[in-house]
């Protein structure tokens, strides 16, 4: 079956997960870590693309992100991808792929699931067993969103900033929020757009990215169809 279009909208928040190919280790150093990082702001900034969530994991790594117009992130990651790749063939004296394919991602409905994406991506190496709290970890935005760590990557979504009117308040709000656990529904929800490229969010939002995009929003059931089945 030939994939699906990804599909991009300026302005709607976008969760993104790049893997190693067969889930290699794509990040072996602090410096690696740290070259990613770097390149992440550089093309970010330079196709029009707000990072609002992040975290790099030894071997995938997870975006929340919001783009000005509606080939910013495909430009980003391409580029990202590609620089990435041949610095980390460089330096570990290899060659070939490095990326599992095509970078994965799914639109998310604001007001509905964007602060649990912040949540799930931000709590990753916590739920892999690396650490006990997210604060321990040092690749991901937990530090700038819940510390106030400075950064320059990291801006903040419409709304994690309608948490509150200050900024150590609305660290605070943010730390509270990890204080409960995300439902196991919004966790297979969330794994499941990201891996089928379907928008999260009710199905009234799934209709108006459907119209936006000319792309079904909903996954078909596999098998023969119905008429077919009935004609045997």
């Amino acid at each position: 079956m030939a994939r699906l279009p990804r599909v991009h909208l300026a302005g709607v928040p976008e969760h993104i997960i790049q893997r190693g190919n067969n889930r290699q280790v794509c990040f072996a150093s602090d410096d690696d870590f740290a070259a990613y990082a770097d390149w992440l702001k550089e093309y970010s900034e330079a196709f029009g693309v707000h990072i609002h969530v992040w975290v790099m994991m030894t071997n995938h790594v997870h975006l929340l992100c919001t783009a000005s117009d509606n080939s910013g992130i495909s430009l980003m990651m391409q580029s990202l991808g590609r620089r990435y790749v041949r610095y980390f063939n460089r330096a570990y004296q290899r060659s070939g792929t490095l990326w599992e394919g095509r970078f994965k991602s799914c639109l998310l409905q604001e007001e509905q699931y964007v602060m649990a994406v912040y949540r799930y991506i931000e709590l990753n190496p916590v739920r892999a067993g690396m650490v006990d709290s997210p604060v321990e970890y040092p690749w991901s935005s937990y530090a700038i969103n819940a510390q106030g760590k400075q950064s320059a990557l990291c801006q903040g979504h419409a709304c994690y900033l309608a948490l509150a009117d200050t900024a150590a308040e609305r660290q605070q709000a943010y730390r509270d929020l990890f204080r409960s656990e995300i439902s196991e529904d919004v966790l297979a929800d969330i794994r499941s757009t990201v891996k089928s490229g379907m928008a999260l969010g009710n199905d009234r939002f799934k209709q108006e990215i459907a119209a936006l995009t000319g792309r079904r929003q909903h996954l078909e059931p596999r098998g023969r169809p119905k008429a077919k089945q009935d004609q045997r």
